[in-house]
């Protein structure tokens, strides 16, 4: 609500003009919110408020008020000043002492008292009232008070103070900068429009933005193919805002037809331009663009940063095109930025990717004398190219330089490892350690790989060991081959322990080795154990698969687990997987045998549904089983769909066609299980597993 303040009487006698741009700059330069903390009344300094009350009584000017203002940290008292003086008939306000107020009240968020002095400031029509309001809507704008200058603008409208189309620009820019949205957009448009101020290419740009970052691609496109229209030329600018938002909304190809269009119109481009859409450019690979960007750029003079320059040389290097690629890290060189050092990576490995080893051992002689990662690039690529002679050769002058790291010594081993030339591995390491660099994980998951892949297992397992001392964790592919090579060793307790223990480490296993170790533990008849490891797996990101539901669901059939069985094979479906014929033939006998079709019908009419697994065979087992339960609705719907695929059904299903009894029928040990007690306790591990997954 507006503050009353009508009974007041204000003179429109001219009166002695203060600076009123210094007025607001004074605050302007005050710490922004909050600036002012409003205080308890009952805690105020009443002694330092009735001084400055005094104060004003003995000379009672607007200077004199704007200055103890200034001084009163409290707003609370500063607005009973205000007010106070403002009930004094020998006083009369002026626009500073306005403005003064109403910067106050706003950067400390009182918004509400903030626009009722407004009000009243464009009111009372004081001189240079407008001028005065433009300053506060560039000072909240300046202090990211943007509702603020919203507020003060639309007083400025209200009141008939027609602001300029630079002052709309000023807050709609600053809605675009603050991600305001496109509501709050519109509104400030919309007291463009009442004002009958019309737009510039600089209202058209906030709004090109504000369009496509609030997902209106469509919208943005039109507005900018309409900007002629409106009596407006597209600027670089524009162009930037367009092709970049076309860009990151997957537009690429519309974005090359407006850069097309740029060039065909020769608009004069600004550096912010080229600083963008290169880079932008490089990242979609369009490097035939970024180039002619990157041409035109040089030919303005105009020198592009850091991040410009680094993705021309990485993009010229993904197209293979080193030549240039150097050329341009020269050029970066000599005008005294500094690149990254990934730039002098990504260079070294595209010149080995070309085959040209000479020149990428010249470059680092050249730019990478003492940079340690360029150099492990090129010892990787020396490795993968089977130059283990130069490999070696840049190994020990990196030793004798002193930028070997450990990573440097573990790019060799592990390709010595993965090549399974542990011993030679083994060599490096003793040198390694003589060069005062001690083993990381990645040295020690390197040795377990090489070791797994000797069928040393021993050797591995004691490496494994050790790493757990120190706490460390092996990498994924050295921890999946010592999960499979000590199942393939039958050490089943020692590939338990490997898995427990990196899963408990949040460490992700390939499903392959998860199935193979549960696969081994069932093969002992331990499916329990098995079972007991699903919540590690869940920890691994290994959640079970079809592989690992069939495998535990034979086992289980083996074991004449039949409630297991059904209960697993339910989870299995509903996880939406699909038995192979083998594990849902066996399946079916098992369940046949044990009289329990009823407890798996509905996920068998899911599979029928919904894939092809059954064959004749099964749907005969089906059939039979399910009309042996009393199940006979299920065992005729099952027997359309049999005759649908044109599948001709048994003797047995034959007799239910005709509709003879089959209470006598028996399948004569068709069905064979082993006969044993039924073992249910997997319910029991699986509420518990359950529980801690």
């Amino acid at each position: 609500m507006a503050i009353k303040l009508s009974s007041l009487t204000f003179s429109n006698k001219i009166f002695k003009r203060v600076n009123l741009t210094a007025t607001i700059y004074s605050l302007s330069c005050a710490k922004t919110i909050p600036v002012f903390a409003e205080t308890d009344t009952n805690a105020q300094d009443a002694s330092g408020f009735e001084a400055k009350i005094q104060s004003l009584r003995n000379k009672l000017c607007p200077d004199n008020l704007i200055r103890i203002l200034d001084s009163t940290g409290d707003l609370n008292s500063a607005s009973k000043l205000f007010k106070w003086v403002s009930l004094q008939k020998r006083f009369q306000h002026t626009a500073d002492t306005y403005c003064k107020m109403i910067l106050k009240l706003g950067l400390a968020g009182n918004i509400e008292e903030m626009e009722g002095i407004c009000q009243n400031m464009v009111k009372e029509r004081f001189p240079n009232v407008k001028e005065a309001l433009v300053l506060l809507v560039h000072s909240f704008v300046n202090h990211f008070r943007v509702n603020e200058a919203i507020r003060v603008l639309v007083n400025m409208n209200s009141g008939g103070l027609k602001p300029s189309v630079d002052v709309f620009n000023v807050v709609l820019g600053a809605i675009v900068k603050e991600k305001r949205g496109f509501e709050d957009f519109v509104f400030v448009y919309k007291e463009m429009v009442k004002a009958g101020v019309g737009p510039n290419v600089d209202t058209l740009n906030n709004l090109l933005e504000v369009l496509f970052e609030t997902d209106r691609i469509e919208y943005a496109f039109n507005q900018f193919r309409r900007m002629h229209k409106k009596g407006c030329s597209p600027n670089s600018r524009t162009f930037e805002i367009v092709i970049m938002g076309l860009i990151a909304n997957n537009r690429v190809d519309d974005s090359i037809a407006v850069l097309d269009e740029m060039f065909d119109l020769g608009i004069q481009l600004e550096l912010s331009f080229y600083t963008c859409t290169i880079p932008m450019l490089c990242r979609q690979n369009k490097l035939e663009e970024a180039i002619r960007l990157f041409k035109m750029m040089r030919a303005s003079n105009l020198v592009a940063d850091e991040l410009t320059y680094e993705e021309m040389i990485r993009c010229s290097c993904e197209n293979l095109r080193l030549d240039d690629a150097t050329e341009i890290l020269e050029e970066m060189i000599e005008i005294g930025l500094t690149p990254a050092v990934d730039i002098f990576v990504t260079l070294v490995t595209g010149f080995c990717e070309v085959g040209k080893f000479d020149d990428s051992v010249n470059f680092l002689e050249d730019k990478c004398g003492y940079v340690t990662s360029p150099h492990n690039a090129m010892l990787e690529c020396c490795c993968n190219a089977r130059k283990l002679f130069l490999a070696k050769s840049i190994l020990l002058k990196m030793a004798e330089r002193g930028i070997a790291d450990c990573d440097s010594w573990n790019v060799p081993i592990r390709w010595l490892c993965e090549n399974e030339e542990i011993g030679k591995a083994n060599e490096l390491l003793g040198r390694m350690i003589v060069s005062s660099i001690l083993p990381d994980s990645a040295t020690y998951s390197a040795l377990v790989l090489g070791n797994c892949k000797s069928s040393n297992y021993e050797d591995a397992l004691q490496l494994f060991r050790q790493i757990c001392a120190k706490f460390w964790v092996l990498d994924p592919i050295s921890y999946s081959k010592l999960v499979e090579g000590l199942c393939q060793a039958e050490k089943i307790s020692e590939a338990a322990e490997v898995f427990c223990y990196m899963s408990k480490s949040g460490c992700s296993l390939h499903s392959s080795s998860f199935n193979a170790l549960i696969h081994v533990i069932c093969g002992t008849g331990n499916v329990d154990k098995a079972i007991r490891l699903r919540p590690f797996a869940y920890s691994s990101g290994c959640s079970l698969d079809a592989e690992a539901y069939c495998i535990l669901i034979q086992s289980m059939s083996a074991q004449n687990r039949a409630k297991d069985c059904v209960l697993f094979f339910n989870l299995m479906v509903n996880a939406g997987f699909v038995p192979d014929q083998e594990t849902m033939r066996s399946l079916l006998y098992f369940l046949a045998n044990h009289s329990q079709f009823h407890m798996v019908s509905s996920r068998i009419s899911k599979l029928v549904s919904e894939s092809e697994v059954l064959d004749s065979t099964m749907y005969n087992i089906l059939i039979n089983g399910l009309w042996k339960e009393g199940l006979k609705s299920e065992a005729s719907y099952l027997l359309d769909q049999m005759l649908e695929k044109g599948w001709v059904p048994d003797a047995t299903t034959h007799r239910l066609l005709v509709g003879l009894s089959v209470g006598e029928e028996r399948y004569s040990g068709n069905y064979s299980c082993k006969n044993s007690t039924l073992q249910d306790s997997v319910s029991d591990i699986l509420a518990e597993g359950l529980g801690n997954t």
